[in-house]
């Protein structure tokens, strides 16, 4: 009998896993991907998509042609239960399917109960939310005023607030409105540019600079105290109100997998460098879903980015040891989360930043960030290349 590789989720995380496992292993293997959605979401581009730059089919595909294409079973449904001793997962349809092997890559979902009152905000981490965003954006161009991007306490996607920080300038500029409007970030980050990954040479001068051109002003180190309608309160007691508002919450991982016993208590699995859970050999986890310590204390929380790039190298390795362990070998692959290079493209509108460095998080050799508007062109043609990349499974393509 061939082995069984299970793969929960079908984004970055599993559908590079799933598609990896089959050719490492010549598809001498049988694979099946398990996922609540059945669409490809290319994340890093919601932070256009409320401007009406992009469109949900601009940036997403379905997963079960590529998934078939590659002879891969794809199961429309979600994981409700994991039985490690069993090697079973449970989804909502009833079903009871059995592995070998355990890949998962559940993603996030937001903590909305990090600040009170985040639900009379925006947000753009989820396509939902992004489309929602949009709405409050055409209701802010009808009756403009003050605007505040925010990344809350225990946020690690800074990358995404400030993007859309920039691309928020871009738009109210356009619209005429820069000049009349307040436009604010606020962010948990111990100073400006640090990125939930320790900063990098220069950067906080360079964010400063950005910020400075564009008349934003910034609370920096600070935490939401709550949410009103109309303003965001800080830590400190000062009221900031707001036509619109955009905030960026930290991940949570999947219930069920602390119910489980798989995850910790944010449902974040404990792994080690190979990505094998801390306590079965035969389960993985990559992506979001795997859990990242922080190497660092600041007096507000900031967590970690766990972006595409990282993700997708953390599948690889995944794969490779799910391959080793089928042909009776040690799992010897390791590649720990920190020590995976830092690529990331920041779009800024008609402008941006390259942020390049040796090692996600320090102690590092070498970080540098490239500013110019050559890094909004690579955005674009990466977004393109990405897209294409996935849809076809060429998953061992750079």
């Amino acid at each position: 009998m061939r082995p069984r590789v299970v793969v929960l989720g079908s984004n970055f995380g599993g559908l590079t896993a799933a598609l990896a496992v089959q050719h490492e292993l010549a598809g001498d293997v049988d694979v099946m991907v398990v996922s609540p959605s059945d669409r490809f979401l290319f994340t890093p581009s919601l932070i256009w998509l409320p401007f009406g730059k992009r469109m949900p089919s601009d940036i997403t595909f379905p997963v079960a042609p590529t998934l078939e294409h590659a002879g891969i079973e794809f199961v429309h449904a979600a994981a409700t239960a994991v039985d490690p001793t069993a090697r079973t997962v449970t989804t909502d349809d009833g079903a009871v399917r059995v592995y070998d092997y355990l890949v998962v890559a559940t993603g996030y979902r937001n903590d909305e109960d990090v600040v009170p009152g985040l639900e009379n905000t925006s947000t753009i981490t989820t396509l939902d939310r992004a489309i929602e965003t949009g709405a409050a954006w055409r209701r802010f161009l009808a009756q403009p005023g003050d605007v505040i991007i925010a990344a809350t306490q225990g946020a690690g996607c800074f990358g995404a607030a400030y993007e859309f920080l920039f691309n928020t300038a871009h738009q109210l500029k356009k619209a005429g409105l820069r000049e009349q409007t307040r436009l604010t970030y606020v962010t948990a980050e111990p100073f400006l540019g640090h990125f939930g990954i320790g900063g990098l040479p220069h950067g906080e001068q360079l964010l400063g600079m950005f910020l400075k051109k564009q008349g934003i002003e910034s609370r920096v180190g600070i935490a939401l105290e709550r949410a009103e309608e109309d303003a965001i309160v800080l830590a400190n007691g000062e009221r900031l109100p707001f036509s619109f508002s955009m905030v960026v919450p930290p991940f949570l991982g999947q219930d069920f997998l602390r119910a489980s016993r798989l995850a910790d208590v944010k449902g974040f699995v404990p792994v080690r460098p190979t990505y094998q859970s801390e306590k079965h050999d035969e389960v993985y986890a990559v992506g979001v879903a795997a859990a990242v310590e922080v190497p660092w204390t600041t007096s507000v929380p900031v967590g970690v980015p766990k972006t595409g790039f990282p993700t997708e190298q953390q599948a690889h390795v995944a794969a490779r040891n799910i391959a080793h362990q089928v042909r009776g070998e040690a799992p010897t692959e390791e590649r720990p989360f920190g020590d995976i290079k830092a690529v990331c493209v920041m779009d800024a509108g008609n402008n941006g930043v390259v942020i390049l460095a040796d090692k996600m998080l320090p102690p590092r050799k070498h970080g540098v960030l490239v500013p110019g508007p050559q890094a909004h062109l690579m955005k674009l043609a990466f977004e393109k290349y990405f897209l294409w990349k996935m849809e076809h499974g060429y998953v061992q393509l750079p």
